[in-house]
């Protein structure tokens, strides 16, 4: 028995939901289809599906079975595409996704430089700070800043991103300086409309004590641009990446603010809809990006020695 071509027969058979549509796909007869499921099952010693003369239906063993030989086929796939895939070039229109506040001072000058590297490749780039849907709005490939769950996307981490609280002098000189993650709760805190709880903040003490101070303030935005802005301004306290403030910091318009408190630290990702087939051009696109971001962040070399209120 051809084992490949069996585990072939069987999956396809359950993703197009009867062996007429996977005899169809896999270019052999249903009776062929048949033989080589039956042949599974004899081997196996367990019956994978249900048939009726109107439906079919997985076992319980054969709903394992499938997931695991989905797995095999794919990885069999993917194999094959980086032998045959060595030297194609990559080529065509690339669609990529970013945030605004990174993609705007951190990937537009990514993206020049593997232009350059890769000349028959056009990138049509989208900046926007809501989390799209890469399959419906017809995404290549998006960079996400997130703690990320489980999806259906694959993700490859591209950098760390640290987020900070930060303030003006001139704000900490009107309110004072919070000493604890509760004083935060009295002051002016500027509100990330399109994180997860922009109300919440979450802190975690040089003791590993972690607490959640319910804040409040006059100012939300779904920009952190914009939020930030406000905080050199002086109206109140900003939670944000230094990928965003750190020029403030650096210069001294904005200062830290509970530096030994640690707050929830996302990565910048990239993110793509499937591993199976992917083109020669979103792959060298994302090993582009693992490269060119590799090391220490352009975005927080010098922050360490930058002021802090403690």
């Amino acid at each position: 028995m051809d084992r490949i071509t069996a585990l072939a027969a069987f999956v396809r058979t359950v993703e197009l939901g009867s062996q007429a549509a996977a005899s169809e796909d896999l270019g052999l007869s249903r009776a062929m289809v048949g033989r080589h499921i039956q042949q599974l099952e004899d081997r196996l010693g367990v019956r994978l599906l249900n048939r009726t003369t109107r439906k079919q239906s997985l076992t319980e063993a054969g709903l394992a079975f499938f997931e695991k030989c989905a797995s095999i086929l794919d990885q069999l796939s993917e194999a094959e595409r980086v032998a045959s895939e060595l030297q194609a070039e990559p080529r065509g229109t690339l669609r990529v996704n970013g945030p605004m506040s990174f993609g705007s001072p951190h990937l537009a000058s990514a993206l020049a430089a593997y232009c350059e590297r890769h000349p028959q490749v056009r990138i049509d780039l989208v900046l926007n700070d809501r989390q799209v849907d890469l399959v419906e709005e017809g995404y290549d490939v998006a960079i996400r800043i997130a703690r990320l769950t489980d999806s259906s996307l694959i993700a490859r981490r591209l950098a760390p991103i640290r987020i900070v609280l930060c303030a003006s002098p001139d704000y900490l000189g009107r309110h004072g300086a919070p000493r604890t993650p509760q004083d935060l709760a009295g002051h002016n805190c500027l509100l990330y409309t399109y994180s997860p709880t922009p109300l919440d903040w979450t802190l975690v003490g040089p003791d590993g004590v972690e607490t959640v101070v319910r804040v409040t303030g006059s100012l939300s935005a779904n920009n952190g641009d914009a939020l930030v802005a406000a905080a050199i301004a002086g109206q109140g306290i900003v939670r944000q990446p230094t990928f965003i403030v750190g020029d403030a910091l650096r210069d001294g318009r904005l200062v830290t603010v509970l530096p030994d408190h640690a707050l929830p630290q996302p990565s910048a990702y990239a993110v793509y809809p499937h591993a199976r087939n992917l083109s020669p051009k979103v792959r060298s696109f994302v090993d582009f990006l693992a490269g060119h971001f590799r090391g220490v962040p352009p975005w927080d070399v010098g922050l360490d020695e930058v002021s802090a209120i403690r």
